[in-house]
């Protein structure tokens, strides 16, 4: 079974970039702020650190899903 996955929700997204600073293993940010996801499970170790930056966006735009998609 595959680890939890990341997903942005773009529209509901406004770039505050909080997600990119909490998770810079697998999120970074493009030329506008807006969050670029590595598409790939989020390794075990880093699952805490995933479910913190999912918490602290602001607008609830990243989520973490659970399985393969």
């Amino acid at each position: 079974m595959e680890g939890p996955t990341l997903e942005v929700d773009r529209i509901r997204c406004d770039g505050h970039g909080l997600c990119a600073e909490l998770l810079p293993e697998l999120i970074r940010l493009d030329d506008w702020g807006y969050p670029l996801v590595r598409p790939v499970p989020v390794p075990g170790p880093l699952v805490g650190h995933a479910r913190r930056a999912a918490a602290a966006c602001p607008l609830l735009a990243l989520r973490l899903r659970q399985g393969s998609r």
